[in-house]
């Protein structure tokens, strides 16, 4: 049971927001079988920006990175369930969308790389710190889907 319960963070960055498309992802990840146990739409101070991709800090698109991230609502998610990083990672998409896929979320819904509509963790360690980054451990909820039988063995 412990593997299912693997959580990731996802969030639908302000052109995905402002483009209508918080529903269709929202539904992707739904049919997929996963479950939503956190959610809620800020918009990130520039300080939660910076810290998100401090990673990224010496690379030449950073600044203009955080002030993209900033320009709007973001609507950030923790979903959870067996392999939700790996599998949520495909589901997305490659980075750029033209590297992308059919059937991926930014290789149905995105043009160009520095308009992908979304974010989601690339590793367990990477999704803890980013869950902890912009959720409270009061926001994340514990419950169990009445689905869960139909999806887990």
């Amino acid at each position: 049971m412990a593997s299912i319960t693997e959580r990731t963070f996802i969030a639908i960055k302000p052109d995905g927001v402002q483009r209508g498309l918080v529903g269709e992802i929202i539904k992707r990840f739904e049919q997929k079988g996963f479950k939503l146990v956190a959610m809620k739409l800020i918009h990130a101070s520039e300080e939660l920006l910076r810290e998100h991709y401090i990673d990224l800090k010496d690379r030449p698109f950073y600044d203009g990175l955080v002030q993209y991230m900033h320009s709007g609502p973001v609507v950030a998610m923790v979903w959870e369930g067996l392999n939700v990083i790996k599998t949520g990672r495909v589901m997305l998409g490659e980075t750029n969308p033209f590297d992308s896929k059919p059937g991926t979320i930014r290789g149905d819904l995105c043009v160009q790389v520095g308009r992908n509509i979304i974010h989601g963790s690339d590793s367990v360690e990477s999704a803890e710190t980013e869950i902890n980054l912009w959720f409270a451990p009061e926001e994340l909820v514990d419950y169990q889907s009445c689905a869960h039988e139909w999806i887990y063995e």
